[in-house]
């Protein structure tokens, strides 16, 4: 059987309901690093299901970083007033405020990029590897990998969470959204630097 201290732990750490915390250590039978993997999968599911829903409410939330030369601001869409209000949701749009000012994104998602872009920096990647002297084959491997790579840097939504190595931002996200179980979205952002 699963103790109160036990649930009452994992809802600290976690942030997730009482009672998904109860029904995640019954099935792991108490493992609380188990838990938080089943926590974890769930709020994946959760995700997916949620991000076909519309984002009509929302916040736009600024930041200005101590020094006063940094300063970012986000629209961060979710679907009703109520959760827009909510504490979770200003957190988690200070803690991409954060992101931007600290790691610089340049687009929300690839999807944003456009092709132009992506085919300069393709060739200035071929261009690299061609002159590495490699096997055509290994050559778009390189880039592709190399694209990967570009994409996951300047995509606010792939880039790794600051505050915690082992996530990326829509990993983050995607707990937010099983947390408070309405669909979020990044829509837009700007930083400002002097």
């Amino acid at each position: 059987m699963v103790s109160i201290d036990q649930i009452k732990q994992l809802r600290e750490e976690t942030g997730v309901s009482i009672a998904e915390c109860k029904k995640a250590l019954e099935e792991t039978k108490g493992d609380l690093d188990k838990a938080k993997d089943v926590l974890r999968k769930r709020g994946i599911e959760i995700a997916e299901k949620k991000s076909e829903r519309g984002t009509k409410a929302g916040i736009v939330v600024s930041y200005i970083h101590p020094n006063n030369r940094i300063g970012v601001l986000i629209e961060l869409r979710c679907e009703t007033d109520f959760v827009a209000k909510s504490n979770d949701f200003q957190i988690l749009a200070h803690e991409l405020c954060l992101q931007v000012a600290s790691m610089n994104p340049l687009f929300v998602d690839e999807k944003d990029i456009s092709e132009n872009i992506l085919n300069g920096e393709k060739k200035i990647y071929q261009e690299q590897a061609k002159n590495s002297g490699k096997p055509e084959k290994i050559i778009e491997q390189i880039v592709v990998g190399k694209l990967k790579k570009y994409k996951e840097e300047v995509c606010l939504i792939h880039q790794i969470w600051v505050k915690d190595g082992a996530k990326t931002i829509k990993q983050m996200v995607d707990e937010y959204i099983a947390k408070i179980r309405e669909n979020i979205v990044v829509k837009r952002f700007a930083r400002f630097e002097v």
